[in-house]
């Protein structure tokens, strides 16, 4: 698959880059002893990634897990080493410090993209992505999986927004997200009391779409789910996302409903795709679909 690509993505240091299926592809946070957890500069890494795979006319839909250990971290969030060093070198400089002030990084690196924690929290994009989540999601890792369109958890996901418990606040995007998918009680008792949620209770809460039936088959049931989704019309998907993603994010309905409309209703009906997919279904043939130019 990756010899098929038409551009190159760009470097990804943090993210091992795999392509289980035609026109999908797999993004794997590779930081184990960190727990997958993530620094700022792979933030920016990772919104790289993203806004070129939304490019790559050869890539339809992503998926996001957790590398290392099998089922130990999906990712623990941000990296509390660099914050407790990045705390540490503020305190040396309020103190006068001139050493500590030339050691502190640009303040523009300490800031995550507008896309969010790892490019996804707070994404709009243009393609799906799906969490399979195969071990601990906390803090940031758990604001990752709320920006996801789809989420299969393994077993023994658990999931939490310790921040509180840290003198943070979950200020990626997740809360109000958070709030929207499980309500206003329950995502209280996660941000303020500590409370972490299994895999279990996460789709009881709306949270997420299923738990696998193995810890190994998190992955694999997230690229089965891919894989349906990547034989459908792109242009179809890309338009179907952009409605569902404006109803979550837009207070007005029908407000939504007209957003998707004027962005991208003459731009379907005037593409390729749609006449590929209503032929195929008058003919009874499989539909053979051309890249989306959305």
């Amino acid at each position: 698959m990756a010899s098929s690509l038409t551009t190159q993505p760009p470097p990804t240091p943090t993210y091992l880059l795999t392509y289980p299926s035609p026109y999908v592809l797999l993004i794997t946070i590779n930081r184990p002893r960190a727990m997958n957890s993530l620094p700022y500069t792979s933030h920016w890494e990772a919104d790289a990634l993203l806004l070129w795979f939304d490019s790559e006319p050869t890539l339809r839909i992503a998926i996001i897990t957790g590398g290392g250990t099998p089922n130990k971290a999906f990712c623990a969030g941000q990296d509390l080493i660099e914050q407790r060093d990045l705390a540490d070198l503020r305190s040396r400089i309020a103190a006068g410090d001139q050493t500590a002030r030339k050691a502190m990084p640009d303040r523009r690196t300490l800031t995550h993209p507008p896309s969010g924690f790892m490019g996804v929290s707070r994404r709009a994009g243009k393609k799906p992505v799906i969490a399979a989540v195969n071990g601990w999601a906390m803090g940031g890792g758990f604001e990752i999986f709320l920006g996801c369109d789809i989420i299969v958890a393994s077993p023994n996901a658990t999931f939490g927004l310790p921040e509180a418990m840290r003198g943070l606040y979950a200020g990626a995007g997740g809360l109000s997200r958070l709030v929207r998918l499980a309500g206003m009680t329950v995502a209280s008792e996660i941000a303020m009391a500590g409370r972490f949620l299994s895999a279990q209770e996460a789709v009881q809460y709306g949270i997420a779409n299923r738990v696998s039936k193995t810890h190994e088959s998190c992955v694999p049931e997230a690229v089965e789910i891919a894989s349906r989704i990547a034989g459908l019309s792109p242009d179809a998907i890309i338009v179907t996302r952009h409605g569902l993603r404006q109803s979550w994010e837009t207070a007005s309905v029908e407000r939504a409903s007209q957003e998707t409309e004027m962005r991208y209703g003459a731009l379907l009906r005037d593409g390729e795709n749609i006449g590929i997919g209503l032929r195929a279904f008058a003919e009874k043939k499989q539909a053979v679909w051309v890249p989306s130019k959305l």
